[in-house]
């Protein structure tokens, strides 16, 4: 049972409030000031805390200073996007306004202690598991599952099938699950099949005899045999010929390769991990894919979520390319501004990992800096790097409330306010008004998907 504190100085409304979140099971205890509160019980015990704003003695925001990760709840009947932004920017989990009704503090609560308990399962999973995988950036929830079944698979010596959109890391799978293996001092021989020219990916594959084919001159061993005793890697197996595919069956099912003109087959002990941005389901039910050989590769499907599904990943992986970039090619350090992070995150990356990676070699090449300047420099690359313009129409800002009531949750406060006047104000007079950094003023941007418009300045710079 969830245990909230009550700081409200008008025992009418504690009582009332109180009475409500009883009836809906949560243990309550009350505080007729902030004093009373921090002196008769232990913030750290308490799950919740919904204070008023304005109190006897001190206001409810000087809580925030003494809740910890403890959540707080803001109310007051001076209900005004100013006492909202505030109380944000101090640190407040949210906000609502009295009255309140009763349907809409009960889903508040719901939904500040139900986010609270999910983060705190979080960190304690991260502090105790710390279960990474070598090669791999990312701590977003897909990607922890994806952790744990590399984790699980690597061991074994089942067959895996990854699928995922081009660009989002399918060989570095491969190679997690080898490092992890049992085979991890043997080969990994990665192909990819769309690079082979057709009438070569047989004898590639599988090997020839000398004299099979025309241009056989000497006798050639297949990757399949490179590859005994350790991992087969084959991205884009989708493109493999039908002929092709009926001769990696019988490796698979027999433990066996028999190179092309040999009469004779040769046992290989192989691994195979495979992968594709196709639907090979819907290629066997259209003959373009061996149906036998989709079963007998689709033992354990490892599926990776493209670029824009893995939310704050995006901008760790950016970070880690630029220092990358900025060490290969002997530029100082640089950083990205707050333009170009929200730019960053509110792409949607079609190309995913390579076309960010691509993004960011292109914009540490193009940048001004040189190598005997000083070491911390800003890279601003707001326009250059991400043409924001075309992003995913799925990702613009979620849609408000058409009646402008003064019970708007804060983030709808805030969405409404910079919508309706950022084409008339600029992000210093925004920030401003809305009594917050610039800084803080992008982060809210980034987390409620409204991106920035073009300033008419740089609007007409592009034109000409």
């Amino acid at each position: 049972m969830s245990h909230i504190l009550i700081v409200e100085d008008e025992a009418i409304i504690r009582t009332a409030l109180r009475k409500l979140l009883e009836r809906h099971r949560y243990k309550v205890s009350e505080a007729g000031s902030v004093r009373e509160a921090t002196t008769k019980y232990r913030l750290s015990e308490i799950d919740l805390i919904i204070s008023d704003l304005r109190l006897p003695g001190a206001p409810g925001t000087d809580l925030l200073k003494v809740a910890g990760d403890v959540p707080v709840l803001i109310m007051t009947s001076y209900a005004s996007l100013r006492s909202a932004v505030d109380s944000m920017r101090m640190g407040a989990t949210d906000y609502i306004a009295k009255p309140f009704d009763h349907d809409e503090m009960i889903a508040t609560v719901r939904r500040v202690i139900g986010k609270a308990e999910q983060n705190r399962a979080q960190a304690s999973e991260n502090k105790t598991s710390g279960r990474t995988v070598s090669g791999m950036i990312g701590d977003s929830a897909v990607m922890r599952g994806l952790y744990d079944r590399i984790h699980k698979v690597a061991p074994t010596d089942a067959t895996v099938l990854v699928h995922g959109e081009t660009g989002t890391g399918k060989e570095l799978v491969a190679r997690a699950i080898h490092a992890e293996s049992r085979r991890a001092d043997k080969p990994l021989i990665s192909v990819n099949c769309a690079a082979i020219p057709e009438t070569l990916i047989e004898a590639e594959l599988f090997g020839h005899e000398k004299g099979a084919f025309t241009g056989a001159q000497t006798a050639r061993e297949g990757l399949v045999a490179a590859a005994d005793g350790g991992t087969l890697f084959l991205d884009e197996i989708g493109e493999l010929p039908l002929e092709a595919q009926a001769r990696l069956l019988r490796v698979l099912q027999e433990g066996e390769v028999r190179p092309i003109g040999a009469v004779e087959s040769r046992k290989v002990d192989v691994r195979l991990v495979a992968a594709t941005h196709r639907n090979l389901r819907q290629l066997a039910a259209e003959r373009k894919f061996r149906e036998d050989l989709y079963y007998r590769i689709n033992v354990v499907q490892v599926t990776l979520a493209p670029l824009r599904e893995r939310g704050k990943d995006v901008l760790a992986i950016a970070e880690h390319l630029l220092e990358k970039y900025c060490a290969r090619l002997d530029r100082p350090a640089l950083k990205l501004s707050p333009e170009a992070v929200q730019a960053v995150t509110t792409y949607t990356w079609p190309g995913n990992v390579r076309e960010l990676e691509n993004a960011i070699q292109r914009a540490v090449i193009l940048t001004d800096a040189k190598s005997t300047e000083i070491d911390h420099r800003t890279l601003d690359i707001d326009l250059d790097l991400v043409p924001i313009e075309e992003a995913d129409p799925e990702r613009r800002p979620r849609s408000l409330h058409t009646d402008p009531r003064e019970d708007l949750s804060l983030e709808d406060y805030f969405a409404r306010f910079v919508i309706e006047h950022q084409d008339t104000m600029s992000e210093t007079e925004l920030a401003k008004k809305l009594g917050i950094s610039r800084k803080c003023l992008w982060e809210r941007r980034q987390k409620l998907g409204i991106p920035r418009k073009k300033t008419r300045r740089a609007a007409t710079a592009e034109a000409s």
